[in-house]
């Protein structure tokens, strides 16, 4: 039987390629394959429309600047049509006015998706207040903070995306309700779909929700029914433990 070995380098930049727990990755920052998948998803997560893989190969972008310098005339010679050019154009404009929740999760930052970007910027006021202080407070994971605060240390000011991104980098002001309670949810839930769904829920009716037992916690949720050592710490320290979450907010919650 003839042996397959795997490939040394990278099909689309050349860059040689390295082993990780058994699975093979290109490093290389620039490499055009990675760069389309981003600005794929980019395009997707901030709703520019027309901004597909096969408009961004032809585009031949490389970085997220390189969008927002095209010009009518770039477009148009390589797609090949004025109007589509000026469809793009439209649609890129629009996006320059997207406030901060929206836009932190179209930069493929690893954990780091909707639901904490609507967490940090609850806290903060714009980009620059953000900290592991703050994703703290925001109830943010230890991995999508880590996550967050080396893009911001490795991609986002070294590549000055700060003055060469069109964005205001603000997040929008949130008249924030008299907190009740801080919440943590342990386990799978019988009374909602999903945790995210939760949240949004307990949320709107003033509680706090964190993803760890922090110190400041008053209920915990345990559904499962399950002793964890979540649940035990919880009895330790006299934390109100709720095994149907619909009792702690009612029946008639009003949320979907």
């Amino acid at each position: 039987m003839e042996q397959i070995l795997p490939p040394v380098y990278c099909p689309s930049c050349d860059s040689k390629l390295e082993f990780v727990n058994e699975l093979l990755y290109c490093f290389n920052k620039m490499c055009a394959a990675q760069w389309s998948k981003k600005l794929e998803h980019f395009a997707s997560t901030i709703k520019i429309k027309g901004l597909g893989p096969a408009t961004i190969k032809r585009l031949e972008l490389q970085d997220y600047p390189e969008l927002y310098e095209l010009t009518v005339g770039e477009i148009t010679n390589r797609l090949g049509s004025e109007k589509l050019a000026e469809k793009l154009i439209n649609e890129i404009d629009k996006s320059k006015s997207i406030d901060l929740q929206t836009l932190l999760p179209a930069f493929s930052i690893p954990l780091f998706g909707r639901s904490a970007s609507r967490k940090i910027c609850e806290k903060v006021t714009s980009l620059k207040e953000i900290t592991e202080r703050s994703c703290l407070d925001a109830g943010i994971g230890p991995k999508a903070t880590a996550n967050l605060m080396a893009w911001l240390e490795t991609e986002f000011y070294p590549n000055r995306y700060d003055t060469n991104l069109p964005f205001h980098f603000k997040s929008k002001k949130v008249k924030h309700k008299e907190v009740v309670g801080v919440v943590c949810i342990s386990g799978k839930l019988k009374s909602f779909p999903s945790k995210a769904h939760a949240e949004k829920v307990l949320e709107a009716h003033g509680y706090t929700v964190k993803s760890s037992l922090t110190k400041d916690c008053t209920h915990l949720i345990n559904e499962s029914g399950i002793q964890s050592a979540k649940t035990r710490t919880a009895q330790e320290r006299g934390v109100l433990i709720i095994n149907n979450m619909k009792t702690l907010i009612g029946e008639n919650y009003g949320i979907t």
